[in-house]
């Protein structure tokens, strides 16, 4: 699926989701007994909160990204993945540490190392690690919870699944049944009887002064794209505290299993950017199990709404979905466990 043929989806999905969301809300306020003036007060505080918080990291995030994307080259990266398939699949868990990029970067990255030769399940394994392996992810997460529970738990539990999948591919997953034609080609190679056009050709580096004025214009592009899905995340989260009655969330945050499916579901429709989602996630303290909010910080980094249809410009479509099902019902189970075995 192309850009062209998949904005139309795009737009359908923004659509049903606002409708959704109107209508929820609609029903929220109608069941309020406070007035008008009071609720908005609130909310506006609310939101104002979550968004000044988190906006500093969504900015430095993506001038990372406008950094790396002008200064380090796949090739960089590529030249030295290991041989074996578990190292290779293990360093590529990791190398989000190198390119810190989240949930929408990543992907057009992910591609452009696989135009360079980059095996497949380290592609995989790199592409679901990285939103929240990276150090401004963690650095945010730092910042929200502090160093303890759930930090740790992000760091672990990511690498975890991240690795599992990539372990998937690499045995049980050939190219050509993962890749879209137009990805694979690259990849595979060819019988020296044709021409073959990389996806990206070969640049040469580019000068400072040159790449820095290139990566200022490339974090503000980013900024405002990611910028628009923080405030859609900071609404709705600023909302749901707002509207929705205390004796509901209760109800849905402290059951062990209910509570990671809900949280699991807000991450996928949010879509917020992985370098910000710890200050969402903390929002939510305090009514949701901590299984449930470690469930939101590694399932949303990895899938979520507008990455599964960048995925679809990069994988085929039975791929997308096992890169949707493997790692939520890894991180169901995980939470889960987590709920009814861990106290904290």
């Amino acid at each position: 699926m192309n850009a062209t043929a998949s904005l139309p989806l795009r737009r359908l999905i923004l659509l049903i989701v606002g409708l959704a969301l109107a209508v929820i809300l609609l029903m929220a306020l109608l069941g309020t007994g406070s007035d008008f003036g009071t609720i908005l007060n609130t909310f506006s505080t609310r939101f104002l909160g979550i968004f000044i918080e988190a906006i500093p990291f969504l900015l430095l995030g993506t001038v990372a990204s406008g950094l790396i994307d002008n200064f380090v080259s796949a090739d960089d990266i590529a030249r030295w993945m290991p041989r074996n398939p578990v190292l290779a699949t293990l360093a590529g868990t990791f190398m989000g540490f190198l390119f810190p990029v989240c949930e929408c970067g990543v992907v057009p990255v992910v591609r452009r190392l696989y135009a360079k030769g980059l095996p497949v399940s380290v592609g995989i394994t790199f592409l679901l690690a990285a939103p929240a392996l990276n150090p401004i992810a963690l650095v945010s997460t730092y910042v929200a919870f502090g160093f303890g529970a759930v930090l740790i738990g992000r760091f672990m539990f990511t690498a975890l699944v991240a690795l599992a999948v990539g372990l998937v591919f690499a045995y049980a997953g050939r190219p050509q049944d993962v890749l879209r034609p137009t990805t694979l080609v690259p990849v595979m190679g060819g019988d020296g009887t044709g021409d073959v056009i990389p996806l990206y050709a070969r640049t040469p580096r580019k000068p400072l002064l040159a790449g820095l004025r290139d990566s200022i214009v490339s974090a503000g592009d980013e900024f405002y794209e990611m910028g628009r899905y923080l405030i859609l995340g900071s609404l709705l989260a600023a909302a749901m505290q707002t509207l929705i009655s205390q004796d509901v969330l209760l109800a849905l945050g402290r059951g062990p299993v209910i509570s990671v499916l809900v949280m699991q579901a807000l991450a996928f429709v949010l879509s917020v950017c992985s370098t910000v989602d710890s200050f969402l996630a903390l929002a939510f303290t305090g009514t949701f199990t901590t299984g449930s909010i470690l469930a939101f910080l590694t399932f949303g980094p990895m899938v979520d709404i507008k990455s599964t249809l960048m995925f679809l410009g990069v994988y085929k479509q039975r791929t997308v979905l096992y890169l949707i099902l493997l790692p939520l019902l890894m991180t169901l189970l995980i939470g889960v466990w987590i709920n009814l075995n861990v106290a904290f």
